[in-house]
């Protein structure tokens, strides 16, 4: 067979299967980097670099869209949804780029790389790819779950807001309404601020200042809990017998807010 009919003879190419793994594997950038390789064993080598530099751009705007997208829905969606649909696309991309070329080399038993040395290369791309994702979150301004922290923070301020409203219906509702208020409002707000800053306690890379704030916010908020539960007792029975244990109550907290400050 002469070279005319056989133009690919003494090239050796990555197969289309072959780039599929290592996408799936790897993501965009393996497959940018195979596809080079293939540009570059037909000698247009600016083809490849080319293709190489969309791979690296398309994987940065791929997992920069996977940070951004809330943790709540990427949990909805099944783990091999995105692999299998970017695989897709590099597929059909090698089959409109170099479909031709790859079947008419394999249909003259022409040489190809193995997929072993495809799916390494995609094992490469992925520790790569690796590195830059914890780079990103260990090393970034704000770590992922500092923002969970802080949103975790905005809710417990959310729930303090709200309860402390308690305090300015205390000589506008009747006792009955203000125990309703306790009960379904006030109480369960003090509630789950204490498993606020509970499940706060497990994160694992808080610095020792938010660790120090945590205990004096978990000491705060029991004796807010502790404040309203004493409030309910009161008014359910119609007394003022518990004045002075509020008062003590009050003055704690307020030195565990004058920690905060």
């Amino acid at each position: 067979m002469t070279e005319q009919t056989n133009p690919t003879k003494n090239v050796t190419f990555y197969s289309q299967k072959a780039i599929g793994i290592a996408t799936f594997i790897g993501g965009p950038l393996a497959a940018g980097y195979l596809i080079r390789e293939n540009y570059f064993a037909l000698n247009k080598p600016d083809n490849g670099n080319k293709a190489f530099l969309i791979s690296i751009i398309a994987t940065f705007i791929l997992f920069g869209g996977i940070f951004i997208i809330p943790d709540n829905i990427i949990e909805k969606i099944p783990n091999q949804i995105l692999p299998l649909a970017y695989t897709g696309i590099i597929y059909l991309i090698v089959e409109k780029i170099h479909g031709t070329i790859l079947k008419d080399h394999e249909k003259k038993e022409n040489k190809f790389f193995s997929a072993w040395k495809a799916a390494g290369i995609g094992f490469i791309s992925l520790m790569i790819l690796a590195t830059i994702a914890l780079s990103y979150i260990f090393l970034s301004p704000v770590s992922i779950e500092q923002k969970l922290y802080n949103a975790n923070l905005e809710v417990f301020t959310e729930n303090e807001t709200e309860s402390l409203k308690f305090y300015d219906n205390l000589n506008i509702k009747s006792n009955i309404d203000l125990v309703t208020e306790l009960n379904e409002l006030v109480i369960p707000k003090w509630q789950e601020n204490v498993k606020i800053i509970e499940s706060a306690n497990q994160m694992e890379s808080l610095s020792n200042e938010l660790i120090e704030q945590n205990e004096i916010l978990l000491n705060y908020s029991k004796l807010r809990l502790e404040a309203f539960e004493l409030y309910k007792k009161a008014l359910l029975i119609g007394t003022d017998i518990y004045n002075n244990d509020l008062e003590e109550i009050h003055i704690k907290i307020d030195e565990q807010l004058s920690k905060l400050n």
